[in-house]
């Protein structure tokens, strides 16, 4: 069974963060540059929350927040959830739901090492169930590989 940590070997390990200090608009920016959905919020290198477009979404705009004054700070999930890297990818698929979070840093000797998305774990389902089904059909055919 594959680990988070396979997953990241595969994806890769970028992190990317923003200050509490920074503006929402700021971290929406850094996001759509880099093509995620959501950032770790990090002083000195420890994070202290995580800032989603859900996150933005509620807590800004429908409180009718102005993004270019209002901090990251203030509308960040403040309880940050953390995996080991050795955590099986089904049993992080399963605290994504119990937590209704779409992104779950990946944390090791109490340092992030990367951020796996329920996306990326539904790619990963999928090449299983190929994998799994490719295996079936040799066995039903006869044939081995």
């Amino acid at each position: 069974m594959d680990s988070v940590g396979d997953i990241l070997n595969t994806k890769g390990r970028n992190v990317y963060t923003v200050s509490p200090e920074a503006t929402v608009f700021e971290a929406v920016h850094a996001m759509c540059a880099r093509h995620v959905g959501a950032l770790l919020v990090s002083v000195d290198s420890s994070p202290s929350g995580i800032i989603s477009e859900r996150d933005v979404m509620t807590r800004v705009i429908l409180a009718r927040r102005d993004p270019a004054t209002t901090l990251v700070a203030e509308v960040m999930t403040r309880e940050v959830v953390c995996v080991d890297p050795n955590t099986a990818a089904r049993q992080a698929m399963a605290v994504m739901t119990e937590r209704r979070c779409r992104h779950l840093p990946v944390a090791q000797d109490g340092r992030v090492v990367g951020m796996i998305s329920i996306g990326d774990l539904v790619h990963w389902a999928s090449r299983e169930q190929e994998a799994e089904i490719k295996m079936l059909t040799e066995y039903v055919q006869g044939v081995y590989s």
